[in-house]
């Protein structure tokens, strides 16, 4: 009798021994399934856009061709009023909330409202260009200024045409410093992870088209005062 009871006793321990190794990867299964479902589904990772010669890159870091490319796209789309600048520069600036710090959001804000209150805006169709021969590619290393991994500053030099109506009543050729920060806070509506925080220097008419960009400097425009690049 005492021989089967310690067979009993011994199957229920078995049988215990079973149940907890079945909650113990439940368990596992849980966590597991935690870190998947809390897992990025997305991950950026910038490209150079000249693979020629391959490339090899940490997967955070931007290149600076990149960091151009993103300044300039953002900063024409900003910049592009296609029928009447009192309705098209605060819907860009709606529209590309996601690419502007705040305070910046807040500053291109404050122009908005100059310019309007300076009748520079209603029924003006505006657009600016790169000059050609001042791209990213005719002279890299004065166009993105590597501050640290998370800040560069980008310069841009470009046509800035507006018309009333039928009648161009501006072009001005400007050359503008805009600084430009790391913000991987929100990929559904920034997929660049990269953010405008407005000018690192006050923007700078160029009377013509020079070579280079080390020769005399143009004197500085105030965006805010008058009629603004």
């Amino acid at each position: 009798m005492s021989r089967f009871r310690n067979e009993v006793m011994h199957l229920e321990a078995h049988v215990k021994t079973l149940r907890l190794a079945v909650a113990a990867l439940f368990a596992l299964a849980l966590v597991l399934g935690f870190g998947w479902w809390s897992a990025p589904k997305t991950l950026t990772i910038h490209v150079p856009p000249d693979l020629r010669s391959g490339s090899t890159r940490k997967w955070w870091d931007v290149p600076p061709e990149n960091v151009y490319a993103f300044t300039f796209y953002i900063w024409q789309q900003t910049q592009r009023w296609p029928a009447n600048g009192e309705e098209d520069y605060p819907r860009n600036l709606k529209a590309l909330s996601a690419y502007f710090t705040p305070g910046c959001q807040s500053f291109l804000q404050q122009d908005y409202e100059l310019r309007r209150n300076n009748g520079e805006l209603r029924q003006r169709v505006r657009g600016i260009y790169e000059i050609p021969g001042r791209g990213y590619g005719d002279d890299p290393t004065s166009r993105v200024q590597v501050v640290s991994a998370a800040d560069w500053i980008v310069t841009l030099e470009v046509s800035a045409d507006e018309y009333l109506g039928s009648e161009q009543v501006k072009r001005a050729l400007v050359r503008y410093a805009l600084k430009v920060v790391r913000s991987d806070v929100d990929p559904e509506h920034n997929p660049f992870g990269l953010a405008l925080d407005c000018y690192a220097r006050a923007p700078q008419r160029i009377e013509s088209a020079p070579a280079t960009v080390s020769g005399p400097q143009p004197a500085a425009v105030n965006p805010l005062q008058g009629e603004a690049p």
